[in-house]
């Protein structure tokens, strides 16, 4: 459980009666309630929160918790991870369940499954659901189309990759999930990456692949079968639209006013941001980045605002800025309002579930295929 003083003095008398309102009810609900928090919420959410994270890794306290209620105070596609590792008995539940994902929301089911039987078609692959055990690498020969989602995604589509043959990576070990994705595709075959275009790119290129083993599938788009042919990697065409704000621009305005400044990146960032950080990595990474960086240190970081400005407050002894001074915050993130989180508590505590996030079983039997296929990768 969080230590943390709930009279806050940044917040205005209405926001103080809800935030003391919350914690009445979370003493109410006791060893029942657990709340969840994304690092991009807002500090006001975060003062609430049993654990503070990342998805994937939110979702793993939440299977690993004996509480009945978890709240999950991220997006939805995060919830509905943490609906797929959690017990039948224990609910997975959101304060507003109109939080989505832009970038999740841009590959879907349909489109997806018409893009993968098209590149089926096209290039004379194999499904790895036809073989008697997809988990194997390819044999010699055989040719496949290995999809990979990202974690954020929605549900079906890990359960699609699940069915398929494929897997499930985050933006910390996307580099170990191809290569397990390309042993399995055959010296022919292909890997199809989804959601988010610039992880997937700037993985592989890390990888030492270049761009001519790249092409990316927009199913608003006609297809170039020459490069998608030609290619190892089909990426969907996918983006965050916060990384997508940060330039190399940036960058040179901070390393000319700071020449010593430190720059990291997130991965979802575009690939020129990339290179021209000192690092890239996850919300995690970050985290740890700007905990080793010297004292004294200026440190730029490209990623959502409320991690950004938690972790200037964090470390005093270092200054920490958002690459985009024009301030990037996640809209959908934002959606997760105090006034909610409230509003939910108090129907549980009048025995009333709200806003909760179910998986259908058999679409959480695939995407588990998935999750367990990536954990047996970075265990």
């Amino acid at each position: 459980m969080c230590s943390v003083d709930f009279t806050d003095s940044s917040l205005s008398l209405e926001e103080q009666v809800i935030a003391d309102r919350i914690e009445e009810l979370r003493e109410q609900l006791g060893d029942q309630l657990l709340i969840l928090g994304h690092h991009y919420q807002r500090d006001s959410i975060v003062m609430h929160a049993d654990f503070l994270g990342d998805s994937f890794m939110l979702s793993q306290m939440a299977a690993e918790s004996k509480a009945k209620y978890i709240v999950f105070c991220g997006v939805h596609f995060m919830a509905e991870s943490a609906d797929i590792l959690t017990d039948d008995n224990q609910m997975v539940l959101m304060p507003n369940i109109r939080a989505g994902c832009s970038m999740a929301d841009m590959a879907d089911l349909p489109d997806v499954e018409a893009c993968w039987n098209e590149l089926l078609d096209t290039s004379n692959l194999l499904d790895p659901a036809t073989r008697e055990d997809a988990e194997l690498p390819a044999e010699s020969g055989a040719s496949y189309l290995v999809p990979v989602t990202y974690m954020n995604s929605s549900a079906d589509l890990k359960a699609f990759v699940g069915h398929h043959g494929g897997i499930v990576c985050t933006s910390s070990n996307a580099a170990g999930v191809l290569e397990w994705a390309l042993e399995r595709a055959g010296e022919n075959g292909k890997v199809l990456f989804f959601p988010d275009q610039h992880l997937g790119r700037n993985t592989a290129l890390a990888m030492g692949y270049n761009d001519d083993d790249l092409a990316v599938w927009n199913p608003m788009m006609e297809s170039d079968w020459e490069s998608l042919n030609a290619a190892k990697f089909v990426l969907w065409h996918g983006y965050c639209s916060v990384h997508q704000r940060f330039t190399v621009e940036q960058i040179n305005d901070l390393r000319e006013a700071h020449p010593d400044a430190l720059v990291i990146a997130h991965p979802e960032c575009d690939r020129t941001v990339v290179d021209a950080a000192d690092a890239s990595g996850s919300t995690e990474m970050i985290r740890r980045y700007v905990e080793a960086a010297p004292s004294g240190s200026v440190v730029g970081v490209g990623t959502e605002i409320h991690l950004v400005k938690r972790l200037d407050e964090q470390y005093p002894d270092k200054e920490v800025f958002c690459l985009d001074p024009g301030v990037c915050p996640c809209s959908t993130m934002y959606m997760i309002h105090p006034a909610f989180l409230a509003e939910l508590l108090e129907r549980l505590a009048d025995g009333e579930v709200l806003n909760q996030i179910v998986v259908p079983s058999q679409m959480a039997d695939d995407a588990i295929l998935a999750l367990n296929r990536m954990l047996s990768i970075v265990a």
